[in-house]
């Protein structure tokens, strides 16, 4: 019997079971992992050689990523609706008529909605020039888009992780720390106009760092069941974005765009990581020691927990950035895009005070408290529910 359903339909609970990780979850990852390292590749290619044409490596990168990530999950739902085995179908949700893993219609939803961002990106830049921030329109409905594929991934491969058993189950798990660590890489360059270590000693850091972020860290923690899952995956971000910022200057480029006010003769990758697993090896530590306590009890702990190592680890950090030590290849403080004049370099290097009295410096971490401790409730109930997700 169990031959015959898994020679009937690709997508089967038994199949699942025995082999070591099905070709749909890895499909996914490589199709989030293109986009993610796209978009990082994308930012360096505009900061060192300018948006010459839409064909970029970076843009072909970023929508292989979501045209893949359509096809895969397009076709696991109409395998699952067509298919005549009831174990299949038990594990989909009903959607206009299909049947599918949820995780499925998401995915594929978000895959179409980045194609269709394509144009209206072209025609942006055709009608207005460069971008002057990350979030232009077309990119905010990219990065709509490129949310849907990756929480849509993720879906797909907990509901997947959640049914498997033994080895297969493991395996499933490591992949899905790295698939969160890539989420939290994706996460964290969207919002890296406000990472940046010149900000790191306004308040305004702290209350980007404390919304959105510590929801990922702990739903995706208490998804994987590892006791300190938050700092591992705040650990794979770190290394990803360690990595773009120390290879990509290894390949030579130059400017195709005018003016040039700095002569770039290598790629010019984005700013060093944000040193965040510090931040969430506090929330590990006090989410696993009051784990028995009610849910608020653990996001005012956790959120302040957060928060304190965040401070006391960025702040001095921040200083340091400052200082000529941080100046080279390692760092990443000497890189500056084409664009930039070599009289503004000063700016790299001294801290841009955002707020600009102490109430409103203080008023800022209120906010970034009160933000933590939603943002760890969130995450808190959306972990759980990851962590019975079957279908």
């Amino acid at each position: 019997m169990a031959q015959s359903i898994s020679r009937s339909v690709s997508f089967d609970l038994t199949a699942e079971r025995t082999a070591s990780v099905p070709w749909f979850v890895w499909s996914g990852i490589l199709a989030v992992s293109s986009i993610a390292f796209g978009l990082y590749w994308d930012i360096s290619w505009h900061e060192t050689i300018g948006r010459d044409t839409f064909w970029t490596p970076a843009h072909l990168a970023i929508h292989f990523g979501g045209i893949l990530a359509a096809f895969t999950c397009a076709y696991l739902i109409f395998s699952t609706t067509f298919s005549h085995d009831p174990a299949a179908k038990s594990a989909g949700v009903r959607v206009w008529g299909f049947r599918g893993p949820v995780g499925a219609f998401l995915t594929a939803w978000g895959g179409v909605t980045m194609v269709t961002s394509a144009p209206f990106d072209n025609w942006w830049h055709n009608s207005f020039g460069l971008d002057v921030e990350i979030l232009s329109p077309p990119h905010v409905i990219l990065g709509l888009g490129i949310l849907g594929v990756g929480t849509g991934v993720l879906l797909l491969l907990v509901s997947v992780m959640n049914r498997a058993e033994g080895d297969s189950k493991l395996r499933l798990n490591r992949l899905f720390l790295y698939l969160c660590g890539v989420l939290m890489f994706l996460h964290l360059i969207l919002v890296s106009e406000y990472g940046d270590p010149t900000m790191m000693h306004s308040a305004i850091f702290y209350r980007v760092a404390a919304l959105g972020t510590p929801t990922m860290l702990v739903a995706y923690a208490r998804a994987s069941g590892r006791r300190y899952g938050a700092t591992i995956i705040a650990s794979i971000y770190m290394l990803l974005t360690a990595a773009g910022l120390w290879i990509l200057p290894l390949f030579p480029a130059h400017p195709r765009l005018g003016p040039v006010y700095t002569n770039v003769t290598h790629m010019v990758p984005m700013a060093f990581p944000i040193l965040l697993a510090p931040a969430a090896f506090g929330l590990d530590l006090v989410l696993n020691r009051f784990s028995k306590r009610g849910r608020w009890l653990q996001s005012v702990l956790a959120a302040t927990a957060y928060l304190a190592f965040l401070v006391i680890v960025s702040w001095p950090w921040g200083s340091f950035m400052m200082t000529p030590a941080a100046r080279n290849w390692f760092f990443g403080q000497n890189y500056f895009p084409y664009q930039v004049p070599p009289s503004e370099y000063h700016f790299a290097w001294q801290f841009q005070l955002y707020e600009s009295t102490r109430a409103q410096f203080a008023l800022g971490f209120v906010y970034a408290w009160i933000a933590g401790v939603a943002s760890v409730f969130v995450g808190i109930v959306f972990g759980d529910w990851l962590s019975r997700l079957r279908r």
